[in-house]
């Protein structure tokens, strides 16, 4: 068997889908969903509203770009970082798993909360602040936590959690990197023209986007966990065996 194929079986084991376009088909909307960009930038446009319209354009642009170094180094780095205090994979994807859950019950439950939320932490700087520095809030509170918050970031993890050992997992990376730079490429679209996009979908479609989106992450949140109890009875199951055969 040829590492592209176990990198294909291991895919289909995780994800369920006999490409490497189950790892694309996990992450992209796991992703999209807990950063929902289309319901952040009703409130980026009412952050931004009053203000010359290059200045927003290149904030939406700089905003994505911190966007898709926090996911990007989420995915590469974030389990290494976590594996060097001791955090198994398995405890991993448990936490991840009922960290997103958790976060998916309450947007799919009231994503106005939600829309509350994030608008508080995008404007806790006076407007007078923001007009005068607003290309200095692009990393804090813009990118972080308003669009890329502690969940995006758990989410992230999370998925590069599920990756092969050896060789085959830059392949995995490849596919979950491309996954986080298209939903950065959303949030510069969709920030770019906010306006026109709260014109367009209006506050009740944006929260019905907002619901199904968070029903799509909920059952990911589950999958991840399903998978982290699995790894744990099979470790479990392997050391029984492995006790009795001594």
């Amino acid at each position: 068997m040829t590492a592209h194929d176990g990198l294909l079986t291991h895919f289909s084991t995780v994800v369920g889908l006999p490409s490497l376009s189950g790892a694309f088909l996990m992450a992209f909307p796991a992703l999209f969903s807990i950063v929902n960009p289309l319901g952040a930038a009703l409130i980026f446009a009412q952050v931004t509203s009053g203000h010359d319209r290059r200045l927003c354009i290149a904030l939406a642009r700089q905003v994505a770009f911190y966007s898709a170094m926090l996911m990007l180094a989420s995915i590469w780095i974030g389990g290494s970082v976590l594996s060097f205090f001791g955090i198994s994979i398995n405890a991993l994807r448990i936490a991840g798993g009922l960290v997103v859950a958790v976060r998916a019950w309450s947007l799919l439950q009231a994503p106005e909360t939600e829309e509350a939320r994030k608008q508080a932490q995008a404007t806790q700087n006076n407007h007078a602040q923001i007009s005068s520095n607003m290309m200095g809030q692009a990393f804090f509170p813009l990118t972080m936590p308003f669009t890329v918050g502690p969940g995006t970031i758990a989410v992230a993890i999370a998925l590069g959690s599920e990756g092969p050992t050896g060789g085959s997992h830059i392949v995995f990376y490849g596919v979950l990197s491309i996954a986080a730079l298209l939903v950065a490429a959303i949030v510069w679209a969709a920030y770019a023209y906010a306006e026109q996009l709260l014109c367009l979908l209006g506050k009740t479609g944006t929260r019905i986007v907002s619901r199904l989106a968070a029903l799509i992450l909920l059952s990911i949140g589950v999958q991840i966990l399903i998978t982290g109890v699995q790894g744990v009875a099979l470790s479990t199951a392997h050391a029984i065996l492995a006790a009795a055969g001594e």
